[in-house]
């Protein structure tokens, strides 16, 4: 492919500072598996930025496990040259993922730019997470630019689907975009149009300075890399900096603009996005939503930050060699400044140690977290089964928060409530009946329903997100072949009639293997759950008893058989007598054992016990469309 600009050319109509009414901050938003990557690579390409001897497929994802799986977790900032009409300006393109639980990401790349290119798959159409991209980028008052991608595709069908789109974003179907990331085709149309419709960024450049934190990303040489959209004045290399909400002082050592590689300027002025280093390690004091101001004529009034994420699914993270906990706390520190939605907090287990309870946006995100720790770390770690979070209301009147089953209260519980989420599945009309059956049996509610085209169907369910979280999306894949698409909303709690099973061994509880669960499903878990102990605690000299509890009702038990040792083994022959006494001898040894004996619960057995079934995580890019 012939770029328009050659790569020399390019950085030589790059400035350092580039007016306002030249620059164009946009985003790509799409469902996952769209070609949000693959349109980047073209525009990198067409734009010149990046040589084709160095180019390379998902060139903006820079992680191996993103390249692996063919997704994107973070966010990347890119500034392109582009010509029109003889005029040079400079495009900030930002690829977003497209995963329902890297949404966090999206919001915070959307309050840096003034438009979005929606893009939608000409042989699939708009699917569950391409909506909710869309609600996020009216919200944010965003120029939407609707683009169908893939026309390229032997089952392609641009007409049907530039209908829908127009439909939903109220413009003529013509007036959709028609290009291929694969092959180029329409891309430099679209930067074309990208210059021509969307509105320069608004600032001051003779106000204070003020810039926001968008992302952050921590490099071993260099410290914390810190992302930023400057709105209002101008930062300068050398210039003291104020972070408005801790306070701390710097000094700027570099500054710049990536394109894509770090590219070091002067300076950056308003309406600019573009990075900054100052050489600090600590990871606490580059905040993502934070507001940036110099020392000297700075501003005193902060910007809007973003919103806290809220953490959906909490798990239990735990090395299995203690001795790495130091190391799995620093590890943690550190991707929380490259992922803000990550929260964690000390926990101890009488069965794994020192560990961390850590909130995640869901289990991908879990999955994606868990595995950079062992790549990136190289830590062996054990994660327990999620868990959602409850709040409990006690006969006295006191309010528990429940993170953990062990965390929760001894005595009478008036009610539980749990966190109930907003769902929306796109379906072919021909699965409806399936779909409507898989949410009733997931205690679902349904919302509404409207038909998108004469065979797309939306539903609208509300459903408790412990139901959700675990294996519901490989079951609504099963049950749709595939094509059904899910996106949620945690949005609010309801009272259910939650219990907390315990498990127990020898009459006494183990904390670790405990589980709040409907009261419906309560007989299943502790059958499931005792089933599975039995097979994974070595056998005793002793019976043992496996039993699933609810307060002090037994609802289901299994029994570990006693080794039994031949103590006849030395009798060859003689009084029969004498072999009794020796079996009597044995009954009444077991039976003291029994009495002062604790099982002996093999570190193994709780790894496998607790750790999280691999089933219900998504596994392949298909089972990870949501």
């Amino acid at each position: 492919m012939t770029p328009r600009i050659a790569a020399d050319e390019a950085r030589d109509i790059l400035p350092a500072s580039t007016p306002q009414e030249r620059l164009r901050n946009f985003c790509i938003i799409a469902h996952i598996d769209h070609g949000k990557s693959t349109l980047a690579d073209r525009m990198l390409q067409i734009t010149g930025i990046v040589e084709d001897r160095a180019m390379r497929a998902q060139y903006l994802d820079r992680m191996d496990i993103e390249r692996e799986r063919g997704i994107t977790v973070k966010s990347q900032a890119v500034r392109m040259p582009w010509q029109v009409d003889g005029v040079n300006y400079a495009l900030n393109m930002i690829d977003t993922p497209g995963h329902v639980d890297f949404t966090y990401e999206v919001s915070r790349s959307l309050a840096a730019c003034e438009g979005a290119i929606l893009l939608v798959d000409a042989a699939q159409g708009i699917e569950a997470q391409t909506l909710a991209n869309l609600y996020l980028a009216m919200e944010n008052d965003l120029t939407i630019i609707p683009v169908l991608n893939k026309i390229d595709l032997p089952g392609a069908d641009p007409e049907k689907y530039a209908a829908e789109i127009g439909q939903l974003v109220g413009v003529d179907p013509d007036d959709v975009l028609r290009v291929s990331g694969k092959t180029g085709v329409g891309v430099e149309d679209l930067l074309d149009h990208v210059v021509r419709t969307l509105p320069s960024p608004q600032g001051d450049p003779e106000a204070p300075c003020r810039a926001m934190i968008f992302d952050s990303v921590y490099d071993t040489y260099r410290g914390v890399v810190t992302y930023i959209r400057v709105i209002d004045g101008s930062l300068k290399s050398r210039d003291r900096i104020d972070m408005m909400s801790t306070g701390a002082h710097h000094e700027l050592l570099e500054i710049g603009v990536s394109s894509p590689e770090p590219r070091a300027t002067q300076g950056i002025g308003p309406g600019e996005v573009g990075y900054l280093i100052t050489g600090v390690k600590d990871v606490r004091q580059s905040k993502v939503g934070d507001t940036i101001t110099t020392s000297i004529r700075g501003a005193t009034e902060a910007l809007e930050g973003y919103s806290e994420p809220k953490p959906m699914v909490y798990s239990g993270l735990f090395p299995i060699d203690g001795s790495d906990y130091p190391v799995l706390r620093d590890a943690l520190d550190k991707l929380k400044l490259n992922d803000a939605a990550l929260l964690y907090e000390p926990e101890t287990s009488t069965a794994l140690g020192f560990g961390f309870r850590v909130g995640f946006l869901g289990l991908l995100h879990l999955e994606i977290i868990r595995e950079r720790l062992e790549r990136e770390f190289n830590l062996d770690l054990i994660s327990t089964a999620p868990s959602v979070v409850y709040q409990v209301l006690m006969e006295d009147g006191s309010e528990v928060e429940v993170l953990n089953p062990s965390d929760f209260p001894v005595g009478k519980v008036h009610e539980i409530s749990e966190p109930i989420t907003k769902a929306t599945i796109l379906v072919p009309s021909e699965f409806i009946g399936a779909v409507m059956e898989l949410c009733q049996s997931k205690r679902g509610t349904l919302g509404g329903m409207d038909y998108l085209s004469e065979d797309r169907v939306e539903l609208r369910y509300t459903l408790p997100l412990a139901e959700i979280v675990f294996d519901f999306f490989d079951q609504l894949k099963s049950k749709t072949r595939g094509y059904a698409s899910l996106d949620y909303d945690v949005s609010g709690s309801q009272i259910a009639d939650l219990v907390k099973v315990d498990m127990l061994l020898q009459a006494e509880p183990v904390d670790a293997f405990s589980a709040i669960v409907h009261r419906d499903k309560a007989y299943n878990y502790g059958v499931e759950m005792a089933g599975k102990l039995k097979k994974l605690i070595p056998r005793q000299q002793f019976e043992v008893p496996i039993q699933a509890a609810i307060g002090s009702r037994i609802i289901a038990r299994e029994n570990i058989r006693a080794m039994r040792k031949d103590v006849l083994s030395k009798c060859y022959g003689g009084d029969i007598s004498r072999k009794r006494k020796l079996l009597e001898k044995q009954k009444e040894g077991k039976k003291r054992m029994k009495n002062i004996g604790s099982v002996e619960v093999p570190q193994e057995a709780f790894i496998a016990a607790l750790s999280s079934d691999e089933g219900d995580m998504p596994k392949d890019k298909d089972s990870k469309k949501k």
